[in-house]
């Protein structure tokens, strides 16, 4: 069988969806160090070949999971209300983070970041939490005049339970109604 290509196997959507499915629920399970591709493979029921036709290492596989999960879980239903909105974002983040296979996922290339370099650029190339928040953030950052980019305002917000729960308090103790409130008064004071 050949690829558009003209060489090779065709690539299954099936399979890449099986390592994409269980690349996060075995990290869960061994933890970033003890994970490994051939034991990626095996949990999809694929071949090793199967997954390096995709990625090149298990950080790649287990960034693109965590970037599928975090589009779908971080996205939240707008009201019409920026706080509420906030508020319902800062929610479905800390959920991710604390309490998600996908934030665990996130959390581990995070810490491998610190000394890969190559796990540090991949999470460069795309920002997956500043997307998910950048709606969310415009739509009280530029009513408030702030002076402050998309890119601080994102900051600002995401920040505290970021550090909160990677600094390993996990979800206890963080309000999202008050670092909403929090988030707005700077904003605010954070003047053009």
């Amino acid at each position: 069988m050949v690829d558009g290509s003209g060489r090779g196997r065709p690539r299954s959507e099936s399979a890449r969806a099986a390592v994409l499915h269980a690349v996060d629920d075995l990290l869960v399970e061994v933890g970033y160090a003890a994970l490994t591709m051939k034991g990626i493979a095996e949990r999809a029921g694929v071949g090793r070949q199967t997954v390096y036709r995709w990625w090149s290492n298990k950080a790649e596989v287990l960034y693109e999971a965590s970037a599928i999960d975090a589009r779908q879980e971080l996205s939240v239903p707008r009201s019409g209300d920026p706080r509420k909105d906030l508020k319902a974002y800062l929610d479905a983040l800390v959920g991710f983070l604390a309490r998600s296979d996908a934030g665990a996922a996130y959390r581990a290339l995070m810490g491998e970041a610190q000394h890969d370099a190559e796990v540090a650029a991949l999470l460069a190339s795309h920002d997956i939490l500043g997307e998910s928040a950048a709606e969310v953030v415009e739509a009280v950052r530029k009513p408030s005049g702030t002076a402050l980019s998309l890119e601080q305002a994102t900051a600002l917000l995401i920040g505290p339970p970021f550090f909160h729960i990677l600094t390993g308090r996990g979800a206890d103790g963080l309000d999202t109604e008050q670092l909403t409130e929090q988030f707005v008064r700077a904003l605010n004071h954070a003047g053009a």
